[in-house]
This record gives C-alpha cells, sequence and structure tokens, in this order.
C-alpha cells in the first residue's frame, strides 16, 4: 500500500508522489503516517518533512503550513 503525497507552496506544487510513509513536524512533536492512517487536519511548524519514494528517504525542509490526512492521501500546504 502506498500513500498519494501533494505538497504544495505558494509557488506550485513542490512534491507529488506515491510514498510508503510521511513523517512531518507537528507542533507538538514529529508524527509519521502510513497507510490506513485516521483523518485528521493539523498544523505544522519548521522542520523536515520526511517520506519515502521507491524505497529512498527524501527530505524537503518547511518553515511552518498545514496538512490534512484522508483516505491514504496526505495533503500538505506549506511555506518553504
Amino acid at each position: 500500500m502506498t500513500i498519494a503525497l501533494h505538497i504544495l507552496s505558494p509557488e506550485g506544487t513542490l512534491v507529488r508522489a506515491d510514498v510508503s510513509l510521511v513523517s512531518l513536524p507537528g507542533m507538538l512533536s514529529p508524527f509519521t503516517v502510513l497507510p490506513g492512517h485516521a483523518a485528521l487536519v493539523t498544523a505544522l511548524v519548521e522542520g523536515d518533512v520526511r517520506y519515502v519514494e521507491d524505497g529512498a528517504e527524501k527530505r524537503l525542509h518547511i518553515r511552518e503550513g498545514f496538512a490534512e490526512v484522508a483516505d491514504d492521501t496526505v495533503t500538505v500546504c506549506v511555506e518553504a
């Protein structure tokens, strides 16, 4: 199973990929989203969005943003 990851910024789409996991810098602590994760909407703080695409870990540093998780899709709106 995979997760559809969409990372968007005011400049446009930064990432659109099918990934096996996504780790996000939550306000209280970092958290990881795996396939089948419960739906949620959360604010993000400065840190790295980590994700695994085709077995390779990738990172994108963000200043802040919001994330929505629903139906194995993670949509992240950020200031990168």
